[in-house]
């Protein structure tokens, strides 16, 4: 594990140790996407860590799913990060903002607008989503157009710059979990025919130009992607071919200079262990659920750069002293994940308070 303590060059960044903070939804910003008035308490709070990755932030009105998840594309977004970027710098941490555009995972119910979620095609997930009403089905996206879709590159792009003038100092591009880059990745949710559908190549154009214009905007050091090879959830199927869609992403996405690629493993070994190979640059890895015995292993074995943890990190704002010293973890208060103040956000106890 002492590995993990070790300074690291990430993009062009050096980082006090190889742990990272990974991207959790908390649903406590404002209903038009400004950051919450606790966030950078939050966030500072767990600075001991080399990188915090925030929640997934919105780049645009049509990329909200959630409600009371924040957006980085107008002023007050802006000014609400700014906070929070100041808070963690003021901790000696460095903070990429992920950039998360829902697509079909949405609600209109859940957006300033009533916006109708928008997809790769026009077909449902299958599956509710939280309302202010309740739980609800989620209604059949609208297909992005050709135009659409460059207009949705450009919503990326405009936000990156955005999340920049807010003092972050990079974004992650959210390309996991189901959400609109990787339902471009699935058949079960792409049956485009145009450039954008069809083959390996055409599946993982939209991921890669949004790569590649983001890092044009910001510098590809300060730009970098998380991908999750292997993900079921929501009607997502990548079907026999997704191993080899991620290994070609992999290496196109290498030709780029990212600052990292950052997965979320799902359990195929051989896939991941080829990601590593295909991927020059530095590799960000979450296993979740692993244990605490396991923390360290795959900085130790060379297969990851840095590694990150949510749910231990959310609930022990000094998880790196707790690490150090072998001290006990709290426990997440899953009650407190999505919504609410303080209670399961800010309020978990230091080993120096214990």
């Amino acid at each position: 594990m002492s590995q993990l303590f070790t300074s690291v060059r990430v993009g062009r960044y050096t980082l006090s140790n190889r742990l990272v903070m990974a991207p959790m939804t908390r649903s406590r910003a404002q209903f038009d996407g400004t950051p919450g008035e606790l966030a950078a308490e939050y966030y500072a709070q767990r600075a001991s860590v080399g990188l915090i990755v925030t929640e997934g932030t919105q780049p645009s009105d049509d990329g909200q799913g959630y409600l009371a998840t924040p957006g980085i594309y107008s002023d007050a977004h802006v000014a609400g990060w700014s906070k929070t970027t100041a808070a963690v710098h003021a901790k000696g941490a460095h903070l990429f903002i992920q950039l998360m555009h829902a697509g079909r995972m949405s609600h209109p119910d859940n957006t300033t607008h009533h916006r109708q979620g928008v997809a790769p095609s026009a077909i449902a997930p299958g599956t509710q989503m939280f309302t202010p009403t309740g739980m609800q089905d989620i209604p059949v996206p609208r297909a992005l157009s050709q135009e659409d879709v460059r207009d949705t590159v450009l919503d990326f792009r405009y936000a990156a710059r955005r999340a920049i003038e807010a003092g972050a100092d990079g974004v992650e591009i959210h390309g996991a979990n189901a959400y609109l880059i990787q339902q471009f990745f699935a058949p079960s949710a792409n049956t485009r025919t145009d450039e954008y559908g069809g083959s390996i190549e055409n599946r993982a154009r939209f991921a890669i130009e949004v790569a590649a214009a983001i890092a044009e905007e910001i510098g590809e050091d300060r730009t970098a992607i998380r991908l999750s090879p292997g993900t079921t959830m929501w009607g997502i199927d990548e079907g026999a071919e997704g191993p080899d869609l991620y290994r070609y992403l992999a290496t196109e996405l290498d030709k780029l200079g990212l600052a990292y690629l950052h997965i979320m493993h799902q359990g195929n070994e051989p896939l991941l262990a080829d990601i590593r190979k295909l991927w020059k640059g530095t590799l960000i890895l979450n296993r979740p659920g692993r244990p605490r015995d396991g923390i360290g292993a795959d900085v130790a074995s060379g297969l990851a750069d840095l590694e990150a943890y949510g749910q231990m990190v959310l609930a022990n704002p000094d998880f790196v002293a707790r690490l150090k010293s072998n001290a006990p973890m709290n426990e997440a208060n899953r009650n407190g994940f999505f919504g609410g103040t303080e209670q399961g956000y800010i309020d978990y106890p230091t080993l120096a308070a214990q």
